[in-house]
């Protein structure tokens, strides 16, 4: 299920209903305008984000926000036009955790191809311990990797983004990880 809505006008021209069509030199279906001929690429979305560190600590945020209010997560949202990946991941952390962060390295990139979403998430450094919930986040909190509230983290992505940090941190070395997550059948 992919969740980018189609146009049903063309967003070019505004006269024609767009149409589902291999256009000429593609190998897959396009939305595309029978007048003007333009067509309307529905790509995926790019979440940039940080996992703050402080120490042996990493900063987590209680969602205000559905989906999954109440639930743990890396500061983390939708990247904005004209903003870098690491631009946009010190915006988030900055909106959803009121936290100011030194980016250190690009980490974790996930793919979701059900969902039409890429997680890039930063190994970050937080510059000082003046932090709170931003307008997104109930509650703001750092947390030992023992004291993680594992049970209650909002998404998957977090969940492996975590897990891979902590095994990282135990050899000492932190290479970048891209993968995918999809749905278990």
């Amino acid at each position: 299920m992919l969740t980018n809505p189609a146009p049903r006008f063309c967003q070019q021209c505004g006269s024609a209903k767009v149409e589902l069509r291999i256009p000429h030199g593609d190998d897959r279906e396009r939305h595309f305008c029978p007048d003007c001929g333009h067509i309307h690429y529905l790509n995926p979305k790019l979440v940039v984000g940080t996992i703050p560190i402080h120490g042996k600590q990493v900063l987590l945020c209680k969602r205000a926000i559905e989906p999954r209010y109440g639930m743990w997560t890396l500061p983390a949202g939708f990247m904005e036009e004209g903003e870098t990946l690491e631009e946009g991941a010190a915006r988030e952390t900055l909106e959803e955790a009121n936290a100011r962060v030194t980016i250190e390295q690009m980490y974790v990139t996930l793919s979701l191809p059900e969902i039409s979403q890429v997680y890039v998430l930063f190994r970050a450094k937080l510059n000082d311990l003046d932090f709170g919930p931003g307008t997104e986040s109930l509650e703001v909190k750092l947390f030992d990797e023992a004291d993680l509230p594992w049970d209650q983290l909002a998404f998957r992505t977090i969940d492996r983004a975590l897990k891979l940090y902590f095994a990282d941190r135990k050899t000492g070395t932190f290479p970048t990880h891209v993968g995918e997550l999809r749905r278990p059948k």
